[in-house]
């Protein structure tokens, strides 16, 4: 089994910041990689950002390219995502997933941390 907590999220203007953080653990949490992931009200929990364990590669939506980074610290089993020029459409909650190192599927889910942006 594996844990994920978010926190982080909160209640901003256009144009701030935000980090937001996602502790993983368990006994088998080093045998997973985390992902960002969002849903905004009424629509589909997308994609937001991954990093590769294999070679730190980074990927992103194209909505939040440039603006968003990921990065992680595997000492701390923890995944963090940096929100900076944030938007209104930016607004949802979001969630940390974890995949296996070698597979494919996201088996874990956090609970999610609220982000608002304000015009």
């Amino acid at each position: 089994q594996v844990q994920l907590v978010e926190s982080g999220g909160g209640l901003v203007q256009a144009g701030d910041s935000l980090r937001l953080s996602c502790a993983g653990s368990g006994r088998t949490v080093s045998r997973y990689t985390m992902d960002w992931f969002r849903q905004a009200p009424g629509k589909e929990r997308d994609f937001v950002a991954a990093l590769s364990w294999k070679d730190g590669s980074t990927d992103y939506a194209d909505s939040v390219k440039g603006r968003f980074t990921i990065s992680r610290d595997n000492a701390k089993n923890t995944v963090y995502l940096q929100m900076n020029s944030l938007k209104p459409e930016d607004t949802a909650v979001y969630y940390c997933a974890a995949k296996p190192l070698f597979g494919e599927q996201y088996e874990y889910w956090g609970q999610g941390t609220q982000v608002t942006v304000s015009a």
